[in-house]
């Protein structure tokens, strides 16, 4: 019993004294995993957010999609503005992933392809111009707001391409 008592107040005092632990912050690194860091070589400079150290995550968004008209208007929208080429019959699938800032603008748009392996793969040129042309021309993003005022928030769209063609617009 006298094992077990000392044995449980190491555990609590080991506790207590690695909560006073303090790591340095690196500013090399991001403040988040995933987060996209302004690069003046690919983002358009007079893209601006309310705040840089707060940009909600995408787990922090309500349910539905964060655009006018939800899924449906995107859908629509990527249905008559996508031309799919003779040429380019990749399948696989494109993430486009940017920010929308308290204003409701969109910007830092990165992008990244992979077959359906998961496996990271290069998607013809004439499919992934199309999806970014078309995705930086969205406008209808709605616009966060908590408390303390609008906020920056995380948005992704995966498109799923079978044989050159949109088969499906997630999320």
């Amino acid at each position: 019993m006298y094992k077990i008592i000392i044995f449980f107040f190491s555990i609590i005092i080991m506790t207590q004294s690695c909560q006073h632990l303090s790591v340095p912050k690196d500013s090399r690194y991001l403040s988040m995993v995933g987060d996209i860091a302004n690069d003046p070589k690919l983002d358009d400079p007079n893209f601006t957010l309310c705040d840089e150290k707060n940009t909600k995550q995408y787990h922090n968004l309500y349910e539905e999609m964060q655009y006018e008209g939800e899924k449906y208007a995107l859908d629509n929208i990527f249905a008559t503005q996508f031309k799919p080429s003779e040429e380019a019959k990749d399948s696989g699938m494109i993430r486009i992933r940017f920010i929308v800032n308290c204003k409701g603008e969109t910007g830092r748009f990165r992008l990244m392809s992979s077959g359906y392996d998961y496996k990271k793969k290069q998607v013809d040129k004439a499919i992934t111009d199309q999806l970014m042309t078309i995705t930086k021309s969205l406008k209808g993003w709605k616009i966060l707001s908590d408390k303390k005022g609008p906020k920056d928030y995380y948005q992704y769209l995966i498109f799923k391409i079978t044989d050159g063609q949109i088969k499906e617009i997630m999320p």
